[in-house]
């Protein structure tokens, strides 16, 4: 297996689990991940929130860890990627409002690259535009946005992650395991033991 190229789209209140597992799983498995934030430069930091699922009508935040960025967001092009990782959380909600950043989810989805958004990821994923005839799960709060942008909404079990072509989506962090492996199969990663 050829090492890939990754870029991870960060933002201040990212989820922590959704930014922190699949960076350093992606790492783990040989592959190359650039983890960026508009105006922000390699060595900065993103502060990151834990949700979690604790019986309220929606999930409780408390502080995450700070995640540090390893390559300036100004650098990137997405012609040097072979995919994308959107991590869910707050940050999805900000990231959408800029414009490079919606640029650059178009790019990866007009190459056909896989993209693998988690949570509130599918927030940018409407807001670029490139859900339009397409189905994704999300955190179900984001069911009206996934259908606005003419997009079908998948439910499913929070541990479970839905493929349709190059787009891999999951509900939240509890479905890690299904999203990287699904995730890692468009990859063409191989991992034996």
């Amino acid at each position: 297996m050829a090492a890939k190229n990754i870029l991870l789209l960060a933002g201040d209140y990212a989820e922590d689990y959704e930014t922190m597992v699949p960076f350093q799983a992606l790492l783990m498995v040989g592959h190359k991940v650039h983890a960026v934030c508009p105006g922000k430069k390699a060595g900065e930091h993103v502060r990151t929130a834990i949700h979690d699922f604790e019986g309220d009508q929606t999930y409780s935040e408390k502080p995450g860890h700070n995640f540090v960025l390893n390559f300036d967001f100004d650098q990137v092009r997405a012609e040097a990627y072979d995919a994308l990782v959107i991590p869910g959380g707050r940050a999805p909600e900000y990231l959408r409002l800029n414009d490079q950043v919606l640029a650059l989810v178009r790019a990866f989805a007009e190459a056909g690259k896989p993209i693998a958004a988690v949570c509130h990821g599918a927030q940018l994923l409407a807001a670029a535009g490139v859900l339009e005839g397409r189905a994704c799960s999300a955190y179900p709060a984001c069911a009206p946005e996934v259908r606005l942008a003419g997009g079908r909404f998948v439910e499913i079990e929070v541990d479970q992650a839905h493929t349709e072509g190059n787009l891999v989506t999951a509900p939240a962090w509890p479905a890690h395991p299904a999203w990287l492996a699904q995730f890692l199969a468009l990859l063409g990663t191989r991992i034996t033991l």
